[in-house]
C-alpha cells in the first residue's frame, strides 16, 4: 500500500467510523451470534494474493459489525463507560502512526514529556496532593497505566519489595523468601475481580474483608483482620481500597484506612477507575477524602473521561519504590540523558509503552476542563432521570443510593422476578444492563454510559423495563391462577399469593 493508497483507505476509515458512530442508536446493542460465528464465515487460511482495502472494509461492515457488542451505543448501560471520543480517536490514530515506543526518555523524548505535562495537568484538575505530581519537588509522579489491573498489580509489586527490604533491615538474617512468603494484602469483598487477581498474579493473598450496610470497607475491619494475621505470623504489606465499586459504587473509609496503613507501613493504594473522572467537579471531591494518606491512586481516564482505551492513570508518592521494583538495566537500553529525564520502564510491567499521552493531550485541549466537567455533571443528571422512573412505580425499588452515573434497583419480589426481567432484557437486545448482588438481592445495575445518551435513550430504556415487567407479572398472574385451578394452591392462598408476586 502506497501513500495516495493509505490516504484514500484513511479517509474512507474515518467516513466509516462516523457513520458507525452517529448510526449506533438505530443498532441492537447486543450481537445476535453464537460462537464460532466468525470461523464459518472466513477462509481457513490467509490470503496468498494480496486484496484491495475496499474489500477489507466491505467485510468489517460484513462479518465484524454483527458480531460487536457496542459498548458506546446510546443503549449500553452495563459494566462502566468505554471512553470514547473523536479527539480521541484522532489521537490514537497519529500515535499508530509514529509508531514510537516510548520505554525510555531517548527512544522518544516528546513522548517521555508530554506524558509528565498531561499527569501533572490531570493531577491538577482532579485536586490530587501536590506530593502526586511529577512538578513536585518531592519523589511523586504519575504515569499512564494500559489498565487499573496493571495499576493495582504495579502498587502490589512495589509494597512487596518496599516491606521486605524493611523487615530484611530489622532482622537481617531473615531469608527474603521467607519473608515474601508471609506476606498478605487486603482489599474489600465490594472489589472488582482485577484486585484479587493482582493478589494471584503477585503471590501474595488478597483477603476479601467484609463491608458495612453500604458496602464500604472500615477501618475497624482491616485492624481486626491485621491482628489475626500477625497473630498467626504473618506481615501485612498492601490494602486495596476502592472509591467506586464495581457493584454499587460505594466508597470505602479513607480516613479510617488511611491512617491504619500509614501507622502500620502498609503500602495503601486506591482504585477509582470509574469514580475517579468525577473528581474534575469540585462538588464530587468530598468522595477521596483521606486521600492524602494513600501512597498511589489510579483512575482510568478510557472509562468517563472521553479517553479511548487504554490510558488508565496512575501517580504514586515515591516513585522510588516503582524502580526499586522494576529496574533492570542493560548496556543497549543506556543513553547520555539518564538521571536528568524519565525513563518510564521502570514505573511499569512491560518495556515497551505507546505514545498514550496524545490521545489524553487532544481530550483535555479539544474538550476543556469545562467541557469535561459538564460531560459528567450531564451524566450524573440522566442517572437521577433514571431514577425518578424507577421510583414512579411501585413495582420497583431502588436498592442503594444512587451513586453519580450508576442506579441499582430490582423488581419487588423475590429474585425471580428480576433474573426473569434481566433474562428478557438480554435475548431483546435492545438495551444492555447486568446483574449485581446486595444483601442476597438480586439486582439491576444501570449505568449511564454513552457520551451520546440523552433524555429519550434513558426514557426508551425504561419504557424497554417497563413493558418487560408488565409482561413478567401478567405470565406470574396466570401461573398462580392455573395453580389454583389445578388444586395445587388452596383458595385461601389466591389473593395472598399473587399479591407477594406483584411485591
Amino acid at each position: 500500500m502506497d501513500a495516495r493508497q493509505f490516504e484514500e483507505f484513511g479517509k474512507a476509515a474515518i467516513d466509516f467510523i462516523s457513520n458507525y458512530t452517529e448510526n449506533l442508536r438505530e443498532r441492537d446493542v447486543l450481537p445476535s451470534v453464537e460462537p464460532g460465528y466468525l470461523s464459518k464465515l472466513m477462509p481457513n487460511e490467509a490470503p496468498r494474493q494480496a486484496e484491495s482495502w475496499q474489500d477489507v472494509l466491505k467485510d468489517v461492515e460484513r462479518l465484524i459489525l454483527p458480531g460487536m457488542t457496542h459498548w458506546n451505543s446510546p443503549q449500553f448501560h452495563a459494566y462502566y463507560p468505554a471512553g470514547n471520543s473523536y479527539p480521541g480517536i484522532v489521537g490514537e490514530m497519529l500515535s499508530a502512526g509514529f509508531g514510537c515506543i516510548g520505554f525510555s526518555w531517548m527512544s522518544s523524548p516528546a513522548c517521555t514529556e508530554l506524558e509528565i505535562i498531561t499527569m501533572n495537568w490531570l493531577g491538577k484538575m482532579l485536586g490530587l496532593p501536590k506530593e502526586f505530581l511529577n512538578c513536585s519537588d518531592g519523589p511523586g509522579g504519575g504515569v499512564i497505566q494500559g489498565s487499573a489491573s496493571e495499576a493495582t498489580l504495579v502498587g502490589l509489586l512495589a509494597a512487596k519489595e518496599k516491606t521486605t527490604r524493611r523487615i530484611k533491615s530489622l532482622h537481617p538474617d531473615l531469608d527474603e523468601g521467607i519473608i515474601k512468603a508471609k506476606l498478605v494484602a487486603y482489599t474489600s469483598d465490594q472489589a472488582n475481580s482485577s484486585v484479587e487477581r493482582a493478589g494471584l498474579l503477585g503471590s501474595v493473598p488478597m483477603r476479601l474483608l467484609p463491608t458495612d450496610d453500604k458496602c464500604r470497607l472500615r477501618g475497624y475491619t482491616l485492624l481486626e483482620a491485621m491482628k489475626k494475621d500477625e497473630e498467626a505470623g504473618l506481615i501485612p504489606c498492601y490494602v486495596v481500597a476502592n472509591l467506586g465499586t464495581t457493584g454499587t459504587c460505594a466508597f470505602d473509609v479513607l480516613d479510617e484506612l488511611g491512617p491504619i496503613c500509614n501507622e502500620n507501613n502498609l503500602w495503601l493504594h486506591v482504585d477509582a477507575a470509574y469514580a475517579g473522572s468525577a473528581f474534575v467537579c469540585p462538588e464530587y471531591r468530598y468522595l477521596m477524602s483521606g486521600i492524602n494518606y494513600v501512597d498511589s491512586f489510579n483512575f482510568n481516564p478510557h472509562k468517563w473521561l472521553l479517553v479511548n482505551f487504554d490510558c488508565s492513570a496512575m501517580w504514586v508518592k515515591n516513585a522510588g519504590y516503582l524502580i526499586d521494583a522494576f529496574n533492570v538495566d542493560r548496556i543497549y537500553l543506556a543513553h547520555d540523558k539518564q538521571g536528568q529525564a524519565l525513563d518510564y520502564r521502570h514505573w511499569q510491567i512491560p518495556l515497551g509503552r505507546r505514545f498514550r499521552a496524545l490521545k489524553l493531550w487532544f481530550v483535555l485541549r479539544l474538550y476543556g476542563i469545562e467541557g469535561l466537567q459538564n460531560h459528567i455533571r450531564r451524566m450524573v443528571k440522566l442517572a437521577h432521570q433514571f431514577e425518578n422512573f424507577v421510583n414512579s412505580d411501585d413495582r420497583f425499588e431502588i436498592v442503594t443510593e444512587v451513586s453519580l452515573g450508576l442506579v441499582c434497583f430490582r423488581m419487588k419480589g423475590d429474585n425471580s422476578l428480576t433474573r426473569e426481567l434481566l433474562d428478557r432484557l438480554m435475548k431483546r437486545k435492545r438495551i444492555y444492563t447486568i446483574a449485581a448482588n446486595y444483601k442476597d438481592q438480586l439486582i439491576v445495575r444501570f449505568v449511564v454510559c454513552s457520551r451520546m445518551c440523552e433524555e429519550k435513550d434513558i426514557e426508551f430504556a425504561w419504557n424497554e423495563i417497563s413493558s418487560q415487567a408488565t409482561e413478567i407479572l401478567i405470565v406470574s398472574r396466570n401461573q398462580t391462577a392455573r395453580m389454583f385451578e389445578n388444586g395445587e394452591l388452596p383458595y385461601e392462598n389466591l389473593n395472598g399469593k399473587m399479591e407477594e408476586r406483584q411485591r
